[in-house]
């Protein structure tokens, strides 16, 4: 009997999406990314007890502006943060070279 072999998340990654580098998986680390950050939005908002139409009011825009961003879409950094302001939140941004060799 042949023995199977388990595959990690990350091969399994680099084999249906490409590995790390390639313009196709930086554009799905980015998506997962922007999609983490929708959702940490979106429980944020939830503990608040706001729905997603108070939470556009809030900063400008309709429920389904908000839908989008809880989804990861249409995020851009001043949405992001005028987001946070709005459901009073403390956020850093990181941001980082990994080119740069640090000691």
């Amino acid at each position: 009997m042949a023995q199977k072999r388990i595959y990690t998340h990350n091969e399994v990654i680099d084999t249906l999406v490409g590995v790390k580098g390639t313009a196709q998986r930086e554009a799905y680390d980015l998506s997962i990314e922007l999609f983490l950050v929708g959702q940490t939005i979106r429980e944020i908002r939830e503990k608040r007890n706001l729905t997603q139409e108070d939470l556009g009011n809030l900063i400008g825009v309709k429920k389904a502006q908000i839908s989008r961003i809880e989804n990861g879409k249409n995020l851009t950094i001043a949405t992001i943060l005028k987001v946070f302001k709005a459901l009073d939140v403390d956020a850093k941004l990181h941001i980082s070279d990994h080119s740069l060799a640090l000691s």
